[in-house]
């Protein structure tokens, strides 16, 4: 799929180097590259903060877990006015 992305002139210059290093005619295989490495690297990061907020299931005792939700129920409700 074609599209535009805004590029500073130093950042499409080195992007051309890289890819005449690499025998290649334009930079879209570079930036395809990168943004799946970006993307991945995005996904490990969610995965880490989903499992870090796995591992608090049970740190509550049920009274603390009841004043909490008591305490958000409150912030919400102020929040909306």
């Amino acid at each position: 799929m074609r599209t535009t992305v805004e590029l500073s002139n130093e950042k499409r210059a080195k992007l051309l180097a890289i890819a005449a290093r690499r025998g290649l005619r334009g930079y879209s295989r570079l930036i395809d590259e990168a943004l799946d490495l970006y993307l991945a690297r995005e996904e490990e990061k969610r995965a880490g903060e989903l499992k870090e907020l796995l591992s608090l299931a049970g740190t509550l005792t049920d009274a603390e877990a009841a004043e909490m939700e008591k305490r958000i129920g409150e912030a919400w409700r102020k929040w909306r006015l």
